[in-house]
C-alpha cells in the first residue's frame, strides 16, 4: 500500500541560493571593511542581489548607500565573498553570502589569505574563462527574476525631515543644559540658618577683661567696693 505521506516540496533555485540567519549555525560571518557597519553591509548585499554584482551605477542611483564609492563598495562585497576575485560573477544576481560561506570550507597549502578572502595566486584569467565562469555561476547561483526584482532596500531619508529632526533634538538638549544650570544654581545657594548672625558683635578680649573685672568688684567688700567706684 502506497504511503500517503505527501513529499516535502523542493525549494525554487532563487530560495535555495539566498542564505537567512537560521539556516545554518556555521553561517558565514565575514567581516566589514572599514567605513563601513554592519547595517550598511546587509544594504549592500541586498543591492548586490537586486541589481547584480559590479553594477555600482545602479546601487548609487538608488540612493541606498548614500556616500559609499565604488572601491568601497568592490572592497565590501570581496569581503562577503570571500575572495578577491569578483569578475566570475560580473553581472550575476547572487546572494554573496552564498558564495562566501562555501569559499569559508576551502582549505589547503595552496590557499592564501587575507582579511578572510581567498587571494589570487595564479596567472590572471583569460576572458573566455571568465566567461565560463560567469555562466557556471550563473547556473548555480542566479537568483530568478521574481526573487530579485521583489527585494525592497531601504528609502534615504528625507533631508528635510532629517533636519527639523535635528531641530528638536537641539530644543530638547537646550531645555535639558538649562534645567541642570538651573539646580546647579540651587545647590550653590547657602541655606538659611546656617550662617552665623552678622548684626552680633564679635566678642573680644577687651570684653573678656571687663567681665572678669565686674565678677572681681562683685566679690569683694563694700567698702572697697566704694573706693574703687570713686
Amino acid at each position: 500500500m502506497a504511503s500517503s505521506t505527501p513529499k516535502p516540496r523542493s525549494m525554487t533555485a532563487g530560495a535555495r541560493n539566498i542564505l537567512r540567519s537560521n539556516d545554518s549555525a556555521s553561517l558565514w560571518n565575514y567581516t566589514v571593511a572599514p567605513g563601513w557597519t554592519h547595517d550598511e553591509a546587509e544594504v549592500l548585499r541586498k543591492a548586490l542581489m537586486k541589481f547584480g554584482v559590479g553594477n555600482w551605477s545602479k546601487i548609487i542611483e538608488s540612493n541606498c548607500l548614500v556616500g559609499k564609492t565604488n572601491a568601497q563598495m568592490n572592497l565590501q562585497t570581496q569581503r562577503m565573498l570571500g575572495q578577491q576575485s569578483t569578475a566570475e560573477f560580473a553581472g550575476l544576481h547572487i546572494d554573496p553570502r552564498v558564495i562566501g560561506q562555501k569559499n569559508s570550507l576551502i582549505q589547503g597549502e595552496h590557499i592564501r589569505r587575507k582579511n578572510g578572502c581567498i587571494v589570487n595566486t595564479g596567472a590572471k584569467l583569460s576572458r573566455d574563462e571568465i566567461r565560463r565562469r560567469v555562466a557556471e555561476n550563473k547556473e548555480q547561483y542566479e537568483l530568478t527574476e521574481e526573487v530579485w526584482k521583489n527585494i525592497e532596500l531601504p528609502l534615504p531619508e528625507d533631508p528635510q525631515l532629517l533636519l527639523e529632526a535635528k531641530k528638536s533634538e537641539r530644543v530638547r538638549l537646550e531645555l535639558e543644559l538649562k534645567n541642570v544650570q538651573r539646580q546647579i544654581a540651587q545647590l550653590r545657594r547657602p541655606i538659611r540658618g546656617t550662617d552665623t548672625d552678622s548684626s552680633a558683635s564679635p566678642k573680644t578680649e577687651l570684653d573678656d577683661e571687663d567681665m572678669q573685672g565686674e565678677e572681681i568688684i562683685e566679690d569683694q567688700p563694700v567698702n572697697k567696693r566704694l573706693k574703687l567706684e570713686e
